[in-house]
This record gives structure tokens, C-alpha cells and sequence, in this order.
């Protein structure tokens, strides 16, 4: 037997070949219509970036797959019927025999950029669609494939919706705890505190400096795998979004010579790249020249790693629109804030804290989907 013709994994019961069709044998493909003329109602239109408006007319009364002719056009979508498609999104149905769910997973698993036919806004064509091959089971399998993929998205859609719920927390404490530009305290407090917050300036409460870079800094005389000292870049905070547990550069003693080293948790700031992100280092690093250092701060690390990612927005100021951010260490110092007593910045950084790990907890949970959805799609089909 052929090992291309079946999939690695299948469901059991299930053993015949899988069988070759093109599109044009599985698919009807309906082109999208203006909508102007119509009336406002309660049935959705979908463009090629999804969900625009409701009209009080429908296109087709059967569930279809929505493939954008122009313009976006790797980003299917599952059309619940009724609905309308403008003229720049194909709409797409089963012929017999064939399952839409299943349909649905194969047109999202496929490289629609590889056929983009122009040179400019990519596009997409009834005939190059219908000219695609791909494999199918007997319609039981089909079934049994599409819901499981179909339970397995929803599962994705509802974390993502969780996760989404956990920053917009996140993001509603942030202007609640930290005082608004001109106010000297919060809107919402702890119990028993009730004084206004002293006002400083950055460079008064922290000796900031800035990192060091050894140069060329692609040598590989600065780096030895086997150092306990390791090397912080911009593309670290950006993976562990602002909290360096783990690094996978490590510096040779050459190289630990040409940067500051910091051994125990310190609070950076990314002046390159993520302009205006806080981080916290929690390891022995050397720290690239693209951050700034706090080193002996008059305050709780996790409260100013907190209020700097609320104030983060606010360094574009600094910027032309369209161009980058120019951050340095004067800046920084001379940057002023209302600051709360270190009982009271406690407090505010206890249960920040706790929302940024029910934070992380959702990440994981959705990255482990994501990654159970992409190891399906590559062994339960072919």
C-alpha cells in the first residue's frame, strides 16, 4: 500500500486508501455580491477580514467556507448560514457526498500564497481554486475528521476569548491602581490608605544606567555555552514577555568584560526594538546595550515593572509618528510619577502579580491547543 494514500493516524474502523479529488469534485464556488443595496437586518456579510455588517438578504441558506479572492486570501473562514459575501471573498459549498467540516480543515491546512496570481494585492481565481488536489477519506471518516477539528477550533476560540478577558482585567487595573496624568492619587485604593502619593522623579529613585554590548557582537569570542552567565537580548523579552527566567546565549569571560553584568533580580527598560518595555531579570546576565539598568532602586521592582508597562504608550511621545522611538537614560531620569509608600506599593504589586499568572497560565493553555490542533492536522490528514 501506498504510505502516501493514508494518514499516519485514524480513527479505528477505518483502513481504504484515501482517495485524490480536485476541488472542482467537492466544491462549489459561489462568487460574493455588493451589498449596498440592501437593507439593514440581522444576516451577517463577511469580507475577506471577516464579519462587516447585517443586511436583510442572504446569499446562500447553507453553511459555506469563505476564501478571500483579493486581498487576504489565507485566512478561510466557516460561514453558519445564512449569510452574504461581498465580491473580494469566494464563498464555498459541499457537493454530495463531501462534509463541510472536513472541507473546511483541508482549505484551512492549505498554502493559498503559493498560488497568488499578481504581482501586487494578492488574488485568487475560481479556476486555480478548483485545480487543487487533495486527498479524502470515505464520508463516515470525513464526518468524524471535521467534528473533531471543529471541537478542537471552538476549544482554541473559547481560550482565546478567556485569555482576552484576563488582559482586558489586566489593563482596567493598570488605570485604576496608578494615578492618571495630573492626579496625585488612584482612582481605586486599599483599605487604610489614604494619603496622596509623593511625587519623584526616575533618576532620583534609581541609579539607571545603561547596558553594554561587546562588538562585532556576532563574534564568537563573547559567547561560550558552557558560562553560568548569560546573555540578555531584545528578542529574549519579547518570547518571555518581560520576564527573563531562561537564556540560551551564555558569555565567555571576553565577552562578560564588554557588558554590565547583574547577578541578582533587577529592573530593565528596552530602549531598542520594544521600545518602552519593562523587564525583569531574575538570573545572572549580561545586559545587551538596548535596555537601561535600575540598580539600587528606592522601590518595589514588581509595582515599577507594573507601572511602566501601564505607562508604556506614553514614551511615543517621544517619536515622530511612523518613526522610532529615540529613548535614552536622560529621558528616563527626568520622567516624574506619583509614587505610593512601599506598604502601599506592596499591595498594588501583590495582586498585579497574581493577574499576570493567571495571565501566563491562559497563554500556556492556548499555545498547547494551537500546538494539539497543528499536530492533528499534520497526522490525521495527508
Amino acid at each position: 500500500m501506498d504510505k502516501k494514500m493514508v494518514p499516519e493516524v485514524r480513527f479505528k474502523g477505518f483502513s481504504d486508501d484515501w482517495e485524490q479529488h480536485s476541488f472542482q469534485n467537492t466544491l462549489i464556488i459561489h462568487s460574493g455580491k455588493d451589498y449596498k443595496h440592501l437593507n439593514k437586518g440581522n444576516i451577517p456579510v463577511y469580507g475577506t477580514g471577516g464579519y462587516m455588517l447585517s443586511v436583510d438578504e442572504d446569499l446562500s441558506k447553507v453553511d459555506g467556507i469563505g476564501l478571500g479572492r483579493k486581498g487576504t486570501i489565507d485566512k478561510p473562514q466557516y460561514l453558519k448560514a445564512p449569510f452574504w459575501t461581498v465580491d473580494t471573498l469566494f464563498y464555498m459549498t459541499p457537493k454530495p457526498n463531501f462534509e463541510i467540516l472536513f472541507l473546511y480543515a483541508i482549505v484551512q491546512k492549505f498554502n493559498w500564497k503559493k498560488l497568488n496570481e499578481a504581482s501586487g494585492v494578492p488574488s485568487l481565481s475560481k479556476k486555480t481554486i478548483e485545480k487543487v488536489i487533495q486527498f479524502y477519506p470515505v464520508q463516515l471518516e470525513q464526518k468524524k475528521l471535521g467534528i473533531l477539528l471543529k471541537n478542537i477550533t471552538e476549544a482554541v476560540l473559547l481560550q482565546q476569548r478567556q485569555l482576552d478577558s484576563y488582559n482586558k482585567l489586566k489593563k482596567g487595573l493598570l488605570q485604576k491602581l496608578f494615578p492618571k496624568d495630573g492626579e496625585k492619587v488612584p482612582k481605586v485604593r486599599f483599605t487604610n490608605f489614604t494619603g496622596d502619593w509623593e511625587q519623584h522623579k526616575l533618576g532620583m529613585m534609581a541609579q539607571i544606567v545603561r547596558g553594554a554590548s561587546p562588538r562585532p557582537i556576532k563574534s564568537k569570542k563573547w559567547f561560550n555555552d558552557k558560562s553560568n552567565i548569560g546573555w540578555l537580548r531584545i528578542s529574549d523579552v519579547t518570547s518571555q514577555n518581560g520576564r527573563i527566567t531562561h537564556l540560551t546565549q551564555r558569555l565567555s569571560e571576553a565577552g562578560q568584560s564588554k557588558t554590565r553584568i547583574v547577578n541578582t533580580p533587577h529592573l530593565l527598560l528596552s530602549i531598542a526594538a520594544s521600545v518602552g518595555k519593562p523587564v525583569i531579570n531574575y538570573i545572572p546576565t549580561g545586559v545587551h546595550d538596548g535596555f537601561l539598568i535600575f540598580l539600587n532602586p528606592k522601590f518595589e521592582i514588581e509595582y515599577m515593572f507594573q507601572w511602566l508597562t501601564y505607562y508604556q504608550n506614553e514614551w511615543k511621545k517621544y517619536g515622530q509618528p511612523g518613526s522610532q522611538i529615540n529613548l535614552n537614560s536622560d529621558i528616563i531620569k527626568n520622567q516624574s510619577l506619583f509614587i505610593a509608600t512601599i506598604t502601599e506599593q506592596k499591595k498594588i504589586e501583590n495582586i498585579l502579580r497574581h493577574v499576570d499568572k493567571l495571565i501566563a497560565q491562559q497563554h500556556k493553555q492556548l499555545n498547547e491547543l494551537k500546538s494539539l490542533k497543528k499536530y492533528l492536522l499534520q497526522k490525521l490528514f495527508i
